[in-house]
């Protein structure tokens, strides 16, 4: 399996940020093709020392790494892509890997 993370850092305006992010762009992501999974974090986001400065963070799953690099250029992930400066005014980083039980 290979994974698609994307931190959302913190918005200008999280209720604003929410409210597009599940009317507007999930949706929009859902329709990615390969995609398996489709997770989000829910409440804050932490870290060991406290506060992340992430407000939310997204892990799609696909069959491989290529898959991923292949949905990135569909329309659908175009879309999903191009979305992205409609509502994450806080800045976004995309990680993707292969990834592997141990």
């Amino acid at each position: 399996m290979a994974k698609l993370v994307v931190l959302y850092k913190t918005p200008k305006d999280t209720a604003a940020f929410d409210r597009y992010y599940f009317e507007t762009h999930a949706p929009l992501a859902k329709k990615i093709p390969g995609m398996r999974k489709y997770e989000v974090s829910q409440g804050a986001v932490a870290s060991p020392a406290g506060p992340s400065g992430v407000h939310l963070v997204a892990v799609l799953q696909f069959d491989s790494l290529a898959a991923i690099q292949h949905a990135l250029t569909t329309p659908e992930g175009q879309a999903a892509a191009g979305d992205l400066s409609n509502f994450a005014s806080g800045g976004v980083d995309l990680l993707m890997f292969d990834s592997r039980e141990v």
